[in-house]
C-alpha cells in the first residue's frame, strides 16, 4: 500500500477531483430512495398532480446528475490510473538499467518482465478503484446505513447486526489471500521465463524436433500457475456467496419485519419501499468492499514486488578520487590481482538460486597500453567474460583492483565510464528499426562515421546489397540476417563512437577467415588509438595482437605476445597445433 500511495501523491489534485465528484454523484444516489419514499408518503395523498409532476422532475434530475458525476468521476479515475501506472513503469524500467549484474540476476529477467507488465498492470486496476469504488461503496454503505436509521430505527438494527459479520468475513479472506496472490506471481515469472526460452530457441527446438517436450514443460508450468490462481481465487471467492446469504437473510428479516410494523401503523408503506431501495444499495456496498479488497490483496502482492526493485539499494558506490588511483604504474587498462566469485545465494540467469561456486576469477593480474590491443583465449567456463563484465563494471570485483586510464573503475561515473567502451557482446541483438539506428544507437553520429564503421567492420558489401536502393534506411530484422551479417552490423556499431576502447566477445565467430582477417587489419590500421580487447576462440584472430591471455579455470595460466606464448605456454600451444595443424 505505500507504494500506492506514494505513486498517489503525485497526482493529488486530479485524484481529488476525481474523488470529490464520485462523492457528489455517491450522495445524490443516497437522496433518490428518500424522495421516492417522500413522494408516496406525502405528496401522493394530497392529490396534486402538479407536485407529483414536480417531484418526479426533480427526482429525474437527481438521478441524470448522479449519472453525469459517476460517469465524469470513472473518466478521471481512469486517467489517473493509467498516467501513474505509466509512472511506476517508467521508474521500474529506469531502476531495472540502473541494476548492478549481481541484483539483476538476483531478480531474474521473466520476474522483472512480468513484474512491469502484470504486476504494473495489478497496480493501474487497484488505483482507478480506490478513486471510484472506494469512495462510492463505504459511503452507500455508510449513509444506507444512516439513512434507514433516520426513516426507522428499528429496521435498521437488523442491519447493524449483519454489518460487523460480513466486515470481518472480508477482513480474514483478504488476509489470506495477499500470500495466495504472491505466489500466483512467482508462478507466473516462470511461465514468463519458459515463454522467454521457447520463443528465443523456437528454430533449436524445431531442428531438433523437440516440440513436444517444450509443450510438457510449458503445460507443468502453466498447470502451476493455473492450480496457484484457483487456489487465490476460490478463497477470495468465499466471500461473496456468504455476504450474498446474510444479506438474504436480512433482507428477509426487514420484509416479516416491516410488514408488520406498516400493519401496526408504525410506519408507511413508502418507508418500507425505500428501505428496500436502501437494503439493495447497502448489500451493493458490502459486495463492492468485497470486490475493493479482491483487487487490493492482488495489488498489495504486486506492489510488494514492485517496491522490492525500486528500493533496492545501488550495490556500486562511486569511489571518492583520492581511493582511486593505481598504486601500480601508468598503462591505460590494469587488473591488479583481481578475484571475484559470484557470490552464495546469487540467482543466475536460470532464475533459480544458486549455490557457492567456486571462484570464478583468481589473482588475474595483467596491463595494456593506450592504442595496444588484447586478445583472451580458453575454454568455455575459464572466466574471459567474467573479465569483460568486471572492466564494464557490470560486477565489482571480490578483491583487488581494475582501472582504466590510472583510475579505479569503481570512480567513474556509469555514464562517463561506459562512453569509453565500444562494445560487442556475445548475445547482442539487432533491433526491428533501420540500419542506420542499428548502427548510430540515438547517439546522434554524423553520416560518415557511420557508413566509415561499416566499410571497416566489412559490412559495406551487405549494405549495397539491399534492395531499391534503401540502403541505410532499409528495415531490418535480426531474425533475417545471417550470423556474419549480424556480427559485421554490431562491429559496426561498436566502431561508429571512435571509442577509447573496443570489446569484441567472441563476435567474429561467424566470419570466415578472410573476412575476420581483413576487419581485424581494418580495425589496427583505422583505429591507432583505440584499444582493442578481443575474446575468441580462434589463434588466427588473436595471433597479430599486442597482449594475449590465456585462461583456464578462472586463473592466468599464459600472457604474452603470439611468439612468446607458443615458447612458454603448452597449452597455448597446444590449442595452436590443434587448430593450425602444425607441429612446432
Amino acid at each position: 500500500m505505500k507504494l500506492l500511495l506514494r505513486y498517489m501523491g503525485h497526482c493529488k489534485a486530479a485524484i481529488t477531483a476525481a474523488i470529490v465528484i464520485k462523492l457528489i454523484a455517491t450522495m445524490t444516489e443516497l437522496l433518490l430512495p428518500y424522495i421516492l419514499e417522500y413522494i408516496i408518503d406525502d405528496i401522493v395523498p394530497m392529490g396534486s398532480l402538479s407536485l407529483v409532476l414536480l417531484w418526479g422532475i426533480l427526482m429525474f434530475l437527481s438521478a441524470f446528475l448522479c449519472r453525469y458525476f459517476s460517469v465524469m468521476a470513472n473518466r478521471k479515475a481512469i486517467d489517473n490510473a493509467h498516467k501513474i501506472s505509466y509512472r511506476v513503469r517508467q521508474d521500474l524500467f529506469t531502476k531495472t538499467i540502473n541494476l548492478s549484474g549481481s541484483q539483476f540476476d538476483c531478480f531474474g529477467l521473466p520476474s522483472l518482465i512480468s513484474r512491469m507488465t502484470s504486476d504494473s498492470y495489478n497496480i493501474q486496476t487497484a488505483v482507478q478503484q480506490l478513486q471510484s469504488l472506494c469512495v462510492r461503496a463505504p459511503i452507500i454503505l455508510a449513509g444506507g446505513v444512516i439513512m434507514t436509521m433516520i426513516m426507522d430505527f428499528t429496521l435498521s438494527l437488523v442491519l447493524l447486526v449483519m454489518l460487523p459479520v460480513l466486515i470481518c468475513i472480508v477482513f480474514f479472506v483478504s488476509s489470506r489471500g495477499i500470500p495466495l496472490y504472491q505466489t500466483v506471481q512467482n508462478s507466473l515469472d516462470t511461465v514468463v521465463r519458459i515463454m522467454r526460452e521457447n520463443i528465443s530457441g523456437i528454430r533449436v527446438i524445431k531442428s531438433l524436433s523437440k516440440g513436444t517436450w517444450e509443450k510438457k514443460r510449458f503445460a507443468a508450468a502453466n498447470e502451476t500457475l493455473t492450480r496457484d490462481d484457483m487456489k487465490a481465487s476460490m478463497v477470495m471467492a468465499v466471500p461473496g456467496p456468504l455476504m450474498q446469504t446474510f444479506l438474504n437473510i436480512g433482507l428477509t428479516v426487514v420484509v416479516i419485519l416491516g410488514a408488520w410494523r406498516v400493519n401496526a401503523g408504525y410506519i408507511r408503506s413508502g418507508v418500507i419501499l425505500a428501505f428496500l431501495t436502501y437494503f439493495n444499495m447497502i448489500t451493493m456496498g458490502v459486495m463492492g468492499l468485497n470486490r475493493i479488497f479482491m483487487t487490493l490483496s492482488k495489488a498489495t502482492a504486486s506492489a510488494n514486488r514492485i517496491d522490492a526493485v525500486l528500493q533496492t539499494e545501488s550495490s556500486q558506490h562511486i569511489l571518492p578520487c583520492s581511493e582511486a588511483l593505481s598504486p601500480s604504474g601508468p598503462e591505460f587498462i590494469r587488473f591488479e590481482h583481481v578475484n571475484f566469485n559470484y557470490g552464495k545465494n546469487d540467482a543466475h540467469s536460470d532464475g533459480f538460486a544458486g549455490e557457492e561456486r567456486e571462484m570464478a576469477l583468481q589473482d588475474i593480474s595483467f596491463a595494456v597500453n593506450r592504442g595496444e590491443s588484447l586478445g583472451i583465449i580458453g575454454p568455455t567456463g575459464c572466466g574471459k567474460t567474467t573479465i569483460i563484465n568486471l572492466l564494464l563494471r557490470f560486477y565489482d570485483a571480490s578483491e583487488g583492483g581494475v582501472f582504466i586510464d590510472g583510475k579505479d573503475v569503481r570512480a567513474y561515473d556509469k555514464d562517463e565510464l561506459h562512453s569509453k567502451f565500444g562494445v560487442v557482446l556475445q548475445n547482442d541483438i539487432i533491433f526491428q528499426d533501420t540500419l542506420y539506428e542499428n548502427i548510430d544507437f540515438g547517439r546522434g553520429l554524423p553520416g560518415c562515421a557511420v557508413s566509415n564503421a561499416v566499410k571497416h567492420a566489412m559490412a559495406a558489401e551487405y549494405v549495397d546489397s539491399l534492395e531499391d536502393g534503401l540502403s541505410y534506411q532499409a528495415s531490418i530484422k535480426g531474425a533475417n540476417l545471417s550470423g556474419g551479417q549480424k556480427q559485421r552490423l554490431l562491429i559496426s556499431r561498436a566502431l561508429a563512437g571512435s571509442p577509447e576502447i573496443l570489446i569484441l566477445d567472441d563476435s567474429s565467430s561467424a566470419l570466415d577467415y578472410k573476412t575476420d582477417a581483413a576487419m581485424r587489419r581494418e580495425i589496427l590500421g583505422n583505429y591507432p588509438d583505440t584499444t582493442l580487447i578481443m575474446v575468441a576462440q580462434r589463434i588466427s584472430s588473436l595471433m597479430g595482437l599486442t597482449h594475449i591471455l590465456v585462461m583456464d579455470n578462472g586463473k592466468c595460466i599464459g600472457y604474452g605476445s603470439h611468439s612468446h606464448l607458443l615458447k612458454h605456454c603448452p597449452a597455448y600451444r597446444q590449442i595452436y597445433e590443434a587448430q593450425m595443424g602444425a607441429v612446432l
